[in-house]
């Protein structure tokens, strides 16, 4: 099963499920879902790369993008690198699919190995003559606005941030409606009637999720009766929380996600880029007696040795988005203001169930289905304050 599939190079083609295709296209009605990638070989350069991108074998580029002419789109990542199995690697998907797309497309990526590189990365694309650059991360906003106010002339795209200037496109998401999704999938699953959810950095990509997740819990208590916990997070406290203070790092990530097992969590949804693969690593120490929701990507197939104790994903369709953005670019028209990925236009849903799909009732799939149209019409609000504007 899969409530709003996002389809793109990191998504299985078996994660689109017959038995949801009545909500896919009521949902779909409501607005078109960005170009879902295809997959692909990537280029770090103007010429031609075999190495495959969704499995982060690209290489980085530092020299001119444009020696060969024509459109050339950039990108400077966010820390993590391009195989971070998040939303680097999955943003990068999308530019390898519009390369796909339209072959007369060049593109290359930069890595940032931390905070202080998103300034320098950011001009020296200028400088390389990129048609466009794109960012990815909203801890690179302030960045991106000062570079893109100093070129006007140059054309810029920001993920998980709003535009910034007349020549700079946003492109987020409101995943606390995926999230919600998958909090009230946590509640209905878990056993313990404890759950758990903790964040790399306290920024609002990461606790928007967090918010929609613990939502998803008190909307599933409150229709059933029930009194399942949340561990780690509460909307209505924004500055408490658990966090690693960093998506890297796995070992803080398995220290966090075991002590939330002890406590009697058997449900954990990390918001935390490659860190949230310590929550994947206290699932397999544990036996499977936890189970793990991931985020942004389908986790089987970015995570797929860890399918196992993977219930579903809250996806974020990046790949989509940059993908649309880049090949309309590409045609002259670039894309201006914002982008903000639904429900409805399919930005944001559940993965499939995968090795879970004979665990989950078809009862509870019924619950999905009529839950997830209710955040689609508006029939059930969410109040998370991290949602776009």
């Amino acid at each position: 099963m899969s409530i709003v599939p996002v389809p793109g190079p990191l998504a299985r083609t078996s994660a689109t499920v017959a038995g949801v295709a009545a909500l896919a296209l009521a949902l779909a009605a409501c607005g078109s879902k960005p170009g879902g990638g295809g997959g692909g070989s990537s280029s770090s350069s103007a010429s031609s790369s075999s190495s495959s991108a969704a499995a982060g074998g690209a290489t980085s580029s530092s020299s001119s993008a444009a020696a060969g002419g024509g459109f050339t789109a950039c990108m400077v990542l966010d820390t993590g690198g391009i195989d971070d199995h998040s939303f680097n690697q999955t943003s990068w998907a999308g530019m390898t699919a519009a390369r796909q797309q339209n072959p007369k497309i060049s593109i290359s990526y930069v890595p940032s190995q931390s905070a202080n590189d998103y300034t320098p990365n950011l001009n020296a694309e200028v400088s390389k003559g990129c048609s466009t650059t794109v960012a990815v991360g909203g801890l690179m906003a302030d960045a991106v606005k000062a570079v893109a106010k100093k070129n006007p002339s140059k054309h810029f795209a920001e993920v998980d941030a709003p535009s910034s200037g007349p020549n700079v496109y946003g492109m987020q998401f409101n995943t606390a409606q995926g999230a919600f999704l998958g909090g009230y999938l946590a509640a209905a699953y878990s056993k313990s009637g404890k759950v758990a959810t903790w964040g790399g950095l306290a920024i609002p990509p990461v606790t928007i999720y967090m918010d929609g997740f613990w939502e998803g819990v008190q909307y599933y208590n409150k229709k059933n009766g029930k009194h399942v916990q949340v561990l780690g997070w509460n909307e209505k406290n924004q500055k408490g929380g658990s966090f690693s203070q960093s998506f890297t790092d796995k070992n803080k990530g398995k220290q966090i996600s075991q002590t939330f097992v002890q406590q009697g969590a058997d449900v954990l949804f990390p918001v935390a880029g490659g860190a949230g693969e310590g929550a994947l690593s206290a699932a397999q120490a544990f036996g499977g007696k936890v189970v793990v929701m991931w985020v942004d990507t389908d986790g089987c197939v970015s995570e797929a040795s860890y399918c196992k104790y993977i219930l579903t994903s809250v996806t974020k369709n990046l790949s989509g988005a940059v993908q649309q953005y880049v090949t309309q670019a590409a045609s002259g028209a670039f894309p201006t203001g914002n982008y903000l990925g639904t429900l409805a236009n399919r930005g944001t849903g559940l993965a499939s169930f995968h090795d879970f799909a004979g665990k989950v009732p078809q009862s509870l799939q019924s619950q999905l289905r009529q839950v997830g149209l209710g955040i689609a019409t508006g029939k059930i609000k969410i109040t998370s304050p991290n949602q776009p504007k």
